[in-house]
């Protein structure tokens, strides 16, 4: 079990990966990131063991202590990440296009 650097407290953990039996977490509390760790994916709810889970977790001793996964944030982060990847892949108009 991996240790956790981050005080005691509830946090929103975003997985990023799970890869070669780990995954990668990171960590953000009132909006902004404030950590990561690479930990055991036993650690996470079974629901939330995938790349893009949104999870509420308590940190307490450097461990999570308790987690739930949000299907319905991670739904909602989904759509707007893919949303903003297809405006930027968008192409502009040129000056030649009518």
């Amino acid at each position: 079990m991996a240790t956790i650097d981050l005080p005691d407290g509830e946090y929103t953990a975003v997985v990023d990966s799970i890869e070669d039996g780990l995954a990668t977490v990171f960590f953000e509390q009132d909006g902004d990131e404030v950590g990561n760790a690479v930990i055991d994916p036993a650690e996470l709810p079974t629901d939330g063991r995938h790349a893009d889970a949104i999870l509420t977790v308590e940190v307490l001793e450097g461990t999570i202590s308790s987690s739930e996964y949000d299907p319905d944030q991670s739904e909602s982060r989904s759509n707007t990440a893919q949303d903003r990847f297809d405006r930027l892949s968008e192409r502009p108009p040129s000056d030649t296009d009518s």
